[in-house]
């Protein structure tokens, strides 16, 4: 009787270990199952974008100009100047210069400081409101023109670009050949197609020839001309 009671107590403590175990075990996989639920990591791309827009700007402005030596207002001369500009741009389709000059109310760009002569007369070889191939002097009457030419020969507008013979030639030369009479109306003279991100430059050649017993004869002062240039994004 005593070994059956012995047997029975182990066989009840066996029952109520494995009744622990098991509560032990529910109770383990309650607390743990969340975290095994939730450790899956979802995901979502997103874009950060900023625009930046085309800019263009004068690296290198254009400098005032004295012209080269002096010339005699009777017995004539020629005298040449010129001046350079650097635009840098990150526009991609390039930009636009025109140049334009003051309006005196007169038809000549250059007039005597002092007396307001208008004996330096804006250039008279034009053809058809274009630059005519070579400069062309007057055998009356003094004067006044100028051309362009780029760093990069395609950045002068057509108008100044040459094929030996013509001027207003696309893809043409720019050899200091094609002289413009100036105009207060703008014109252009700088057409670039592509981004200069450290400049493009070009250069304004001016040219004043007087004639030999010129008429009417220029008076003995300093003549000014005004130039604008005006630059566009293409």
């Amino acid at each position: 009787m005593k070994t059956i009671t012995h047997i029975t107590n182990h066989a009840f403590y066996a029952a109520a270990l494995a009744t622990v175990s098991v509560a032990a075990l529910l109770m383990f996989h309650a607390v743990v199952e969340p975290q095994i639920t939730h450790s899956q990591v979802a995901t979502e791309d997103f874009t950060i974008r900023q625009t930046i827009t085309a800019e263009s700007s004068f690296l290198v402005p254009p400098s005032d100009i004295s012209m080269n030596g002096t010339i005699n207002g009777i017995t004539g001369g020629q005298a040449t100047g010129s001046t350079q500009f650097v635009v840098q741009t990150n526009n991609a389709a390039g930009y636009r210069v025109d140049i334009s000059f003051e309006d005196n109310g007169t038809a000549n760009a250059m007039i005597g400081d002092e007396s307001g002569s208008l004996a330096l007369r804006n250039y008279d070889g034009d053809v058809t409101g274009q630059p005519s191939r070579g400069y062309t002097p007057s055998t009356t009457a003094a004067l006044f023109a100028y051309t362009v030419t780029s760093s990069t020969t395609l950045d002068t507008a057509d108008s100044f670009l040459h094929d030996g013979s013509t001027c207003n030639v696309a893809f043409g030369s720019d050899t200091v050949s094609c002289w413009k009479a100036p105009t207060s109306s703008v014109f252009e003279i700088v057409n670039r197609d592509s981004s200069a991100i450290s400049g493009a430059t070009t250069t304004v050649l001016f040219n004043v020839t007087v004639p030999n017993a010129a008429f009417p004869v220029p008076e003995a002062e300093t003549y000014t001309a005004t130039a604008t240039l005006s630059l566009f994004n293409l």
